[in-house]
Formats: C-alpha cells, structure tokens, sequence
C-alpha cells in the first residue's frame, strides 16, 4: 500500500460550498486520502455522519489505518452504487455530495499501479486492482478498431488510428508488458508532437478512463442525484478534462432549467428545484504554486432548493 501524500484540491471552495450542517449527513464519492473527509468530519458534531466510498483498496486500507471514527461509514465501490448502498445503511436523503474525480496523487506516484507514463511499471490502470480487465490485457487483445475507438472518445486523440495501428503492429511481435513501452509505442506513431505536453497524454487517460468505466460510473449518479440530495443539499464536483466537466454541465443545467410552459397558457414557467452555485470555479494562484496538478481542475456545484 502507498501512503504517498495526496493534495485535496480545491479544499477550502468545496468545504464552503457545502456549507456543513454540524448533525448533517453527508458523502465523499471519492476518498482518495480523505483530505476532503477530514475536513468534513471536523465540522460535524456527535450525530453527523459521513459515507465515504473508494474502488481502490489503497485508499480504503489507509483510511482504516488513519481514520478511527465511529461516524465515518467505508465503502468499497463505485459512488455510482451510492443510491443502493445508501438504501442499504437506511439513508434517504444526504445533505452534501462531494465528488474529486480523476486519478490520485498516490496511484499516479505508485508506479506498481501502472497509471503514469512517466514511471516505468506493470501496465495495469485499474483504480480497483482486485476486479476487471488490466490496461495490459486489454491493449494486447482488442481489436484495432476498439483502440482507436476508446483513443479518440475518452482521450481526444487526433492520431487515434495511427496509435492503435502502432499499438496492434508491436504486440504481435511480443505482448505489450509496461508503462514505458507503451508511451514509447504512442510516441514513435505520432507524426508531431504538441509542444508542452507528453506525447502519452491523452492516450494514457483515455484507456485509464475506458479500463475504470469513469464516464459511465459518472453519468450513472448524476441521473441519481435528483433522488438523494436533501433539501439545501449540495453536491460538488471536482473534475480534470472536458469529458467530465462536459456531463456535469450538462446535467447540472438540465436540472436548473425551470419548466416549459406553452406561450398559450397565462402562467408563469414553474421555478427549478435546483440552484446552479457554482461553476467553472479554478484552482487560485496561491494553491498552482502549492500544487501544479491543481491547474487543470474545474469545481461545479448545485442546490437542491425546492421541491415541486
């Protein structure tokens, strides 16, 4: 297990924005290190509660070891199973969602875990290394077109068929084993290169996002939310490329937009139930010199203020 250091992103914005209520009962989607847990719990009193959830054993197992309160609720999968885990702990309603999406400091640094390009290591990827398909496997055996498929949807790769080319032209030679042999194979397919930025970039965070299903898992609780944020409930989220951002936008919007009535009805369009509080908010120029990979983080943030 890495006990790497993790900075919490946007911390002080989130907190505020989620303005706790000291009994609430409230949610981090993603524990990572528990920066954004700690910083709830310690503004909760004796009868709040937080439910914290992690695909990454790490992750779970740190918490065990650093987090000894009895009003900190561990789970082991997905937020997208918020909705049934929380029926299952008899919880209807929560008073905040906090979501800090993407990969950690901790799994990027830990080069066993596979997920830099900058580290040489096993070609894994998986947030949860006890279940699914490793980046390893599935690279030596999808098909080209699935390569190029998954490149170019969740990394906006322009030289998407040249790389998935590239890629299906070296494992039949031998299997795709590491980190560093497949940044070297995207980089030696790509005609030219963008100044200032890895020629492994997108590649890399499209078969991460493919390998843990992080769209997916996304889309699935925003379509939840309407159900388990309570009156005044808030859910934040932090996120670090447009794909991301993009749904979160999306649904927020969908959310805020008050209901259409015909121009032929004389009344007024019924008022939405949730209140945009946030968005686009970025990192200060204060938190970019503490921590660089703050710059590319985008926080969004919605009420529940009424219902119909």
């Amino acid at each position: 297990m890495t006990t790497n250091t993790h900075y919490s992103v946007l911390l002080k914005e989130s907190i505020e924005l989620l303005s706790i209520k000291p009994d609430g009962v409230y949610v981090d989607g993603t524990f990572g290190r528990g920066g954004h847990t700690k910083e709830i719990l310690s503004r909760l009193d004796k009868s709040g509660r937080i439910i914290a959830f992690d695909k990454d054993p790490d992750a779970l197992a740190y918490a065990v070891e650093h987090f000894k309160d009895k009003r900190l609720t561990l789970v082991h999968n997905s937020f997208a199973s918020m909705k049934s885990h929380l029926a299952s702990l008899g919880i209807e309603r929560v008073d905040g969602v906090l979501l800090d999406l993407g990969v950690s400091s901790p799994q990027l640094d830990d080069k066993a875990r596979g997920f830099s390009f900058r580290l040489d290591g096993p070609l894994d990827m998986r947030m949860d290394t006890t279940s699914g398909v490793s980046a390893k496997e599935w690279v030596n055996s999808a098909q080209e077109k699935e390569l190029a498929d998954v490149l170019w949807n969740y990394g906006e790769e322009r030289f998407y068929k040249k790389i998935a080319k590239a890629i299906v032209d070296k494992r039949q030679v031998a299997p795709i084993e590491t980190t560093k042999e497949l940044a070297g194979i995207i980089d030696n397919a790509m005609p030219y290169k963008e100044k200032g930025k890895n020629p492994a970039t997108r590649s890399f965070q499209a078969i991460r996002i493919f390998i843990n299903n992080e769209l997916g898992d996304l889309e699935h609780l925003l379509v939840d939310i309407p159900q388990l944020l309570a009156i005044n409930g808030v859910m934040v989220v932090i996120s670090f490329h447009s794909l991301e951002d993009r749904l979160v936008k999306n649904a927020f919007n969908d959310l805020t937009k008050a209901k259409h009535v015909p121009k032929w009805i004389m009344a007024e369009p019924e008022l939405p139930n949730y209140q945009v509080i946030a968005k686009k908010v970025k990192a200060s120029a204060g938190e970019l010199e503490e921590n660089v990979r703050s710059r590319s983080s985008i926080l969004r943030a919605i009420k529940h203020v009424r219902n119909t």
